[in-house]
């Protein structure tokens, strides 16, 4: 049993390795799209790119959840690192379209955050879960404005660098088998798991699909250069960190997490409406605000609901499965965002963000918190 301080400075461990795998990820994030631009991608096949990762990642997610379950975070931590050493290696030589491609293959194992999560849950108590697992989306935006202002060159060896952290702090797991079907889908069944679920994947798809769309929006609606984009998401983690690092703790410790689910969907319905009114990226920055809040509260809420509705030593399982709900979105979200795109324009995913997490709102209004999730 660890000591309470010992627990402590693994979870600071864990953030310094979330802030440094946040960075590299929106580093790629940045320049993919001008580099797939420049090999003479268009809409269509930007979004088949987009929706390779999305079912890479969607079959890794709850494969690497139940690893960390079976040999502990140590492991798995250490798999995504090495995963994203060659995902940058091959990103080097990636100057053709096949090779775009089979860069993104390492992705599957590729679950750094979902990572850092499993160890924070296993780590921190039931009352501050939230705030601990906030305190993560702090560290997102610290990764999302150094990513987006630097380049490639350091991303190998820091990689290789956190790949040592993983071994020296983070303790082992057991030796169970991962390839447990069964284990995963029991998570299912226990109370509240598949309601919160559903709500996370309705809830999340529209905004999933315009995150997805964003870099398209962003060099074609918006008409910005790719150092203009990087500033923009600049903003985006200026605004993530104080949400996540001020805000999102006071509020778990004076408000019920289903009042806060509500509260995310309910924003998030009015950020819809916002989005398909918006002309330019004036009026977009000031829609950040209000996106970034119900974006941050929805994901942290959902995924603290979620673990707590399981024992301890099914976190793991449970957050890689959250994770997978994320890139099912990337899945489906480029398919969808470019038809929508192509069709019926930037407006449209407003629009439908603003009818679907309004019904998602009424339903959970209806229903209040019957089913909310609660250990076993």
């Amino acid at each position: 049993m660890m000591e309470p301080e010992a627990k402590q400075k693994v979870i600071y461990i864990i953030y310094l390795i979330a802030a440094l795998d946040i960075t590299w990820l929106f580093l790629q994030f940045s320049i993919t799209p001008y580099l797939a631009r420049r090999l003479g991608f268009d809409t269509i096949w930007f979004g088949y790119l987009q929706t390779t990762v999305g079912v890479i990642q969607l079959l890794g997610g709850p494969i690497y959840g139940r690893c960390a379950d079976v040999f502990g975070a140590r492991a798995a931590l250490t798999v995504s690192c090495l995963a994203s050493v060659v995902y940058f290696l091959l990103l080097t030589v990636a100057d053709n379209t096949f090779m775009l491609f089979v860069h993104k293959l390492p992705a599957v194992f590729m679950h750094g955050l979902p990572g850092a999560q499993m160890v924070v849950a296993d780590l921190s108590e039931n009352e501050k879960r939230a705030d601990a697992l906030g305190k993560l989306g702090l560290c997102f935006g610290i990764g999302m404005i150094a990513g987006s202002s630097l380049g490639g060159t350091l991303s190998t060896p820091l990689h290789i660098l956190y790949i040592i952290k993983c071994y020296l702090y983070i303790e082992k797991g057991s030796s169970n088998s991962v390839f447990n079907l069964g284990e995963i889908t029991r998570l299912m069944k226990f109370p509240g798991v598949a309601k919160t679920f559903t709500v996370k994947i309705i809830s999340g798809l529209p905004a999933g699909i315009f995150q997805v769309m964003f870099s398209i929006i962003a060099m074609n609606f918006f008409q910005l250069k790719a150092e203009q984009n990087g500033y923009l998401m600049a903003y985006f983690g200026i605004v993530q960190m104080v949400i996540q690092g001020a805000v999102i703790g006071r509020l778990t410790s004076r408000f019920s997490e289903y009042s806060l689910l509500l509260l995310s969907v309910g924003i998030s319905s009015l950020v819809g409406l916002a989005q398909a009114m918006m002309t330019n990226v004036f009026h977009f920055c000031l829609i950040v605000v209000p996106m970034m809040f119900s974006l941050s509260v929805f994901n942290v809420i959902t995924d603290s609901m979620l673990t707590k509705s399981v024992s301890p030593s099914d976190t793991g399982t449970m957050l890689g499965l959250c994770a997978s709900v994320q890139s099912l979105l990337r899945t489906v979200g480029p398919t969808i965002g470019g038809f929508l795109y192509e069709t019926y324009g930037v407006p449209s995913f407003g629009y439908i963000q603003c009818v679907i997490n309004a019904a998602v709102f009424s339903l959970l209004l209806a229903t209040g918190g019957r089913s909310q999730p609660h250990r076993p």
